[in-house]
């Protein structure tokens, strides 16, 4: 008998009909007698319905207000599938994550979970209970609602199954696993078997919707063993991430091809060349919560120097407001930006023990006639910023050239 933590995303739960499928799926594990606890997400476009009807009463919504409505997404799935389970004859009990609890920040709609108390779970599991849990939202010390920011139903639930120290930690969505890139640009694109946590959490953070990057993070932490799989199909194993890779095959050089449509590049021209540049022009933009990715600062010449870096495309807008400003303190001469770039990246634990992949990637975006404006490597991916207009094209390129589609 096993612990199995499961997720359900919204397309899982879009409707009472994938509803009772979802239920018709649990209660098939627990007749095999494991215990399940089940994390949902809201039914799908419901929490954009939901942030639509604030922005209706506000233009920018207050953050607090904000995060009371939009939980309230996943308090309506965790209650009608304890219904479902219940017309089975499954006994199941339903939570919102405050009811846990799942403990959080302050910072509202980005919220941090710092603890769970997991004592009612594990009473009502004892009792023969299926338990569900509100995914996306917790509270704070204060009693507050909280939300974990996008996607952060995949974090709950695995911060539920580390809390819980589960067996599996399963993530049920509308893709039967991670490929080794998206099916939709790539037909050719292979499911992987196995993905180290590493592979995952690069291909996470530049852009697979497949999973959210801190649930990768919270996983690979805890040693959460994480499977993603789908909810429209009753056989396949998914994906299973792992911890390491498998150390009795040949690792192939490149698990996947990422990438991300939503980036933004900004440049300052004509910084002076001083220490401390870098935390003055980059300071105000995380003191405005806004996350940089990329950065380039490129060799001093006559006193001055220009500095590039890339955000999401939802903050271009205001980061491009907050470097006008830093632009009068510092004298520097011009704020430019472009929000018509993409980031392709080639990922994989292999590229530790083969050299040359760099070169081999950039001969064959060359080839095709690509310019390169921006480069970013880690020890397991390269990443390039280029024209949104090559996107496709990089990606097909890529993932042949380095044999993904064999």
């Amino acid at each position: 008998m096993a612990l199995i933590v499961q997720k359900y995303g919204g397309t899982s739960v879009a409707n009472p009909e994938r509803i009772k499928n979802v239920a018709r799926r649990v209660a098939r594990f627990r007749a095999e007698g494991h215990q399940v606890v089940v994390v949902v997400s809201a039914m799908s476009g419901e929490t954009n319905k939901l942030i639509a009807l604030a922005k209706e009463m506000q233009a920018t919504p207050d953050p607090r207000e904000l995060d009371a409505v939009v939980s309230t997404g996943e308090q309506v799935t965790t209650g009608l599938l304890a219904m479902g389970l219940k017309a089975i004859g499954v006994d199941a009990k339903s939570y919102t994550g405050g009811q846990v609890k799942v403990l959080t920040d302050s910072i509202f709609t980005k919220a941090r979970i710092l603890s769970i108390d997991e004592a009612n779970i594990r009473r009502d599991l004892d009792d023969g209970k299926v338990v569900i849990v509100a995914g996306f939202q917790g509270v704070d010390a204060d009693g507050n609602v909280t939300t974990l920011g996008r996607g952060g139903s995949d974090t709950s639930g695995v911060a539920l199954a580390a809390a819980l120290k589960a067996d599996e930690c399963q993530i049920y969505t509308d893709v039967d696993g991670v490929y080794t890139t998206d099916p939709r640009v790539v037909p050719e694109a292979k499911k992987l078997d196995t993905i180290t946590f590493e592979e995952m959490l690069e291909m996470a953070s530049l852009g697979s919707k497949v999973l959210q990057i801190r649930s990768v993070e919270f996983a690979g932490k805890y040693k959460v063993k994480l499977r993603v799989l789908s909810s429209f199909q009753d056989e396949g194993e998914g994906t299973l991430i792992t911890v390491e890779e498998d150390k009795n095959m040949e690792q192939p050089i490149i698990s996947g091809i990422a990438f991300n449509r939503d980036e933004a590049k900004l440049t300052m021209l004509g910084v002076p060349d001083t220490p401390g540049i870098a935390y003055q022009i980059l300071g105000s933009i995380a003191d405005a919560n806004i996350d940089v990715d990329m950065i380039i600062q490129n060799v001093g010449h006559d006193g001055t120097t220009d500095f590039s870096f890339t955000v999401n495309r939802g903050d271009y807008a205001k980061a491009q407001g907050i470097l006008e400003t830093v632009k009068q303190k510092l004298g520097a001469r011009e704020v430019t930006g472009d929000n018509k770039i993409c980031k392709v990246s080639a990922v994989g634990v292999g590229m530790r023990s083969h050299p040359g992949v760099a070169s081999k990637m950039f001969k064959a975006l060359a080839d095709e006639g690509i310019n390169i404006q921006m480069i970013s490597t880690s020890e397991i991916k390269i990443s390039v910023v280029i024209d949104e207009k090559y996107l496709e094209l990089a990606v097909r390129v890529l993932h042949r050239t380095f044999g993904l589609d064999q």
